[in-house]
């Protein structure tokens, strides 16, 4: 399952679908960033 920027998919560690880069969410209130690296708004768990 993918999830995009602004989603809140709970906590966890997810991979940027473009270079792989991961992003960490500590809460579930958290929404998901553009990637720090490549600013890709697509993500996997």
């Amino acid at each position: 399952m993918t999830y995009k920027c602004g989603e809140k998919p709970g906590i966890g560690t997810y991979k940027c679908t473009k270079c792989g880069a991961t992003k960490r969410l500590d809460d579930k209130t958290d929404t998901l960033p553009p990637c720090s690296v490549c600013n890709h708004c697509e993500f996997k768990k």
